[in-house]
């Protein structure tokens, strides 16, 4: 079964250095239909106005992913971590018993573009971790690229949860295999494709259950992110 989240009802703020869309219910918005899926908790898609930003902030017993999608993004946080998050890389936070940290727009003159996704921990109370690493940009092209995952992914998440990538040329198509018992969310980055034949405009999100087999179909350049969740 397939549960299409189409952009346009996720909740919305724009408070003139932030636009903000969030698929699930965060922080004003509240809708409780859409409380997260499975361990995915958080997936905001935020743009940034230049030299704007989040102040330092705390976090704590969450996996925090951050793939930026234009421009680029400054982390400063409470274990000593100072870096700029660029587009073809994937960053990761495991807040655990808890971290500051602030977000920048790194840039004075571009706004960023970027999605924050959040991640329930497989427990509570882990040490706090960081890692960010450059995607390789062979990987993505055309296939599924895992670059999330406990073990095997580009960065290591505290969950059982697989984060895939694809950019997609024009007419391409990309499968997945759910393992029994398994769901997975689709959000569409950039671009139009089908689920399964189900049509997704751009920023749209898909609850993929009880399904074993999943082909994701683009027409023109279209760029997909994958959650394969127990």
């Amino acid at each position: 079964m397939i549960t299409v989240r189409k952009a346009a009802d996720r909740g919305h703020f724009d408070h003139g250095w932030l636009n903000t869309y969030h698929t699930f219910s965060f922080a004003e918005y509240y809708d409780p239909a859409h409380m997260g899926f499975g361990a995915l908790r958080v997936i905001n898609e935020d743009r940034v106005q230049p030299g704007r930003g989040f102040g330092t902030h705390a976090h704590e017993d969450m996996e925090i992913i951050t793939y930026v999608l234009d421009g680029a993004l400054e982390h400063k946080d409470s274990m000593g971590n100072g870096s700029i998050i660029h587009p073809g890389e994937v960053q990761r936070m495991s807040a655990g018993t808890g971290v500051t940290h602030s977000e920048y727009n790194h840039s004075k003159t571009e706004s960023v573009h970027f999605l924050q996704i959040w991640i329930l921990p497989e427990r509570e109370g882990l040490p706090p971790g960081y890692e960010q690493q450059v995607i390789p940009p062979e990987t993505l092209e055309s296939r599924l690229a895992l670059i999330a995952a406990p073990r095997g992914g580009i960065v290591k998440v505290h969950q059982d949860v697989g984060l895939y990538v694809a950019a997609l040329a024009a007419g391409q198509t990309v499968t997945h295999t759910l393992q029994p018992g398994r769901q997975a969310w689709l959000q569409v980055v950039r671009g139009r494709v089908t689920l399964n034949g189900q049509a997704l405009q751009p920023s749209d999100g898909a609850a993929v259950t009880q399904e074993s087999r999943l082909e994701i179909a683009s027409a023109g350049r279209a760029e997909v992110v994958l959650f394969d969740l127990a």
